[in-house]
């Protein structure tokens, strides 16, 4: 009897469902689970001739490089994979997919700059995904929708400056997330994990080491700390007033507008400025000596004609779009009248506009072009009897409110 069970045991450790490479160490768990321990043993690609019984599988403090799409074909029943402390820079998509089993993922402490996230789409056993210490620059949007049992995230020590609006919300099981040590941009396209931040149950471990790396105004402040309201909202401003005799020749009067950037276009002329055209000493740079544009956003065209008729537009330019206002700006009594410039909705542009922090991308609707009359003012009827029967108003103000983020 004792030789014929002898026999048996032999046969039971030959079997091809307790195959082991040279390289690992194999066991069974108490649980039933199969071991191969393949850590620590310098290798450079994953093994060949594992046990397709394998769900667990150590490769921890290797040298791997690069995983293929055939790397873990051999083990389609894994559980539980440890990849850390190697030196990956590239996985092949698809390498995972084929693990439907899979609930733990570690690929900590490598250099990935890349991820194939499709093949987690396959993976919604998953409870465990470490990413830490990698050099992740994006999370794409959705990548990590139907991990309804993902339980711990790691994603610290990467490179993120920015993550999709609603990144967690798919994930209702979360408990630990581990952010800290990315350079984000506390930018209004952030101000939405804030506010997750605020409402969730997870635990985001080391959270005041979760800093802002810009703006410069809020680096090193904790990003579930930063300002509630971080879209600002400033008014472009077009102003128009009659300048005194003695401001300059012509009938002095100048066209002053606020704003950033400007497109103007006119019957003779097209011209952009994203930045002042004025110097530090007051002078104008060369070839930019009519439309004068100074640091703090004013321009100002001196001695407005019939020539400088023509659209004014003003450019918001930030991380989330671009958003402009126009206004056909006309001198009354010229030899264009202002009433055939066209008009649009009277209530475009009203103050107010739509806040950045409700989407990645600005809703054009409801902004339109104005229509500003520029008077024209003889010399002759600023002085003297008949000023009081030429007077016209000193100005008008026309604000215009334009999303603008840090």
């Amino acid at each position: 009897m004792r030789p014929l069970l002898g026999c048996l045991a032999l046969a039971t450790l030959l079997s091809p469902s307790l195959a082991c490479p040279s390289p690992c160490s194999c066991s069974t768990r108490k649980n039933g689970r199969l071991l191969a321990e393949c850590a620590y043993r310098e290798l450079r690609e994953v093994p060949r001739g594992l046990s397709p019984n394998v769900t667990i599988l150590t490769l921890s403090a290797n040298r791997l490089g690069r995983l293929g799409r055939a790397s873990l074909a051999e083990v389609p029943e894994l559980q539980s994979l440890w990849l850390g402390y190697n030196r990956i820079a590239a996985v092949e998509p698809g390498t995972f997919s084929a693990l439907p089993q899979l609930k733990n993922l570690d690929l900590s402490h490598n250099r990935l700059a890349e991820f194939p996230w499709q093949d987690l789409r396959n993976l919604s056993a998953l409870q465990i995904l470490k990413l830490s210490n990698n050099r992740l620059a994006a999370l794409p949007r959705g990548a990590l929708a139907g991990l309804r049992e993902l339980r711990s995230l790691w994603l610290n020590d990467n490179e993120l400056t920015t993550l999709a609006r609603g990144t967690f919300e798919a994930l209702p099981a979360l408990a630990q997330l581990q952010l800290f040590h990315n350079p984000f941009n506390c930018s209004c396209k952030l101000s939405w994990l804030k506010e997750w931040a605020d409402g969730t149950s997870a635990v985001i471990s080391r959270a005041g080491s979760t800093l802002c790396a810009a703006p410069a105004r809020l680096r090193g402040r904790a990003v579930t700390d930063i300002p509630g309201r971080l879209c600002v909202a400033p008014s472009a401003q077009l102003t128009y007033l009659s300048g005194p005799a003695a401001a300059g020749p012509g009938d002095g009067l100048t066209l002053t507008l606020h704003c950033s950037h400007w497109r103007i276009r006119t019957a003779g002329r097209r011209v952009d400025i994203h930045g002042p055209t004025v110097a530090r000493d007051g002078g104008a740079k060369a070839g930019r000596q009519r439309f004068l544009a100074f640091k703090n956003g004013t321009m100002a065209i001196p001695d407005f004609g019939k020539e400088d008729e023509g659209t004014y537009t003003c450019l918001a330019v930030n991380d989330v779009g671009v958003r402009d206002v126009s206004v056909n700006v006309a001198l009354a009594g010229s030899g264009n009248p202002a009433e055939e410039l066209p008009r649009d909705d009277p209530h475009a542009g009203h103050p107010g506009g739509h806040s950045c922090a409700k989407g990645d991308e600005l809703d054009p609707s409801g902004m339109g072009e104005k229509l500003v009359i520029a008077y024209h003012v003889p010399r002759e009827a600023r002085s003297g009897a008949g000023a009081a029967e030429a007077r016209v108003p000193a100005g008008i103000l026309l604000a215009l409110a334009l999303p603008l983020c840090w």
